[in-house]
């Protein structure tokens, strides 16, 4: 199993409770090639953080991979894909980009290093780590 992070602004994207609310929908929009490399390296059940960017900036829940890349519908055919997500659950405690930036473990995210990054990978042991710190088991 692999696992991932991806990023929304819940004032103008989509928000966790969006999210709850649908339970499996499609993840589109991502243009950004390193994004769309990770998107087609995504495999059913694979693990993800939904992270809220912008004014938030912190982890709130669990996605899973329901459905591997495929073509993205906003877009010319075979330009960008795009993967379906389930809702997992919540973290019981956010955890915030300044917690991860404080953690020195935690220093080589692609959440840290390249902020802007809307899809990126998450080693086991980081993955371990921050739910941990978001009161979830792993």
């Amino acid at each position: 199993m692999n696992y991932w992070l991806m990023k929304a602004d819940p004032e103008t994207d989509w928000s966790w409770d969006e999210q709850v609310a649908d339970d499996v929908t499609y993840w589109d929009g991502v243009r950004n090639a390193r994004a769309q490399n990770n998107m087609k390296a995504m495999r059913l059940g694979d693990k993800v953080f939904f992270y809220h960017s912008q004014k938030e900036k912190r982890i709130v829940g669990i996605v899973e991979i329901a459905k591997e890349f495929y073509p993205d519908h906003t877009v010319e055919a075979g330009k960008y894909g795009m993967v379906d997500i389930k809702t997992v659950g919540p973290l019981a405690r956010p955890v915030t980009l300044r917690q991860i930036k404080e953690d020195e473990r935690l220093g080589h995210l692609s959440l840290v290093r390249q902020s802007r990054l809307s899809v990126s990978a998450i080693d086991a042991r980081a993955w371990k780590i921050i739910c941990t710190m978001g009161g979830v088991s792993a």
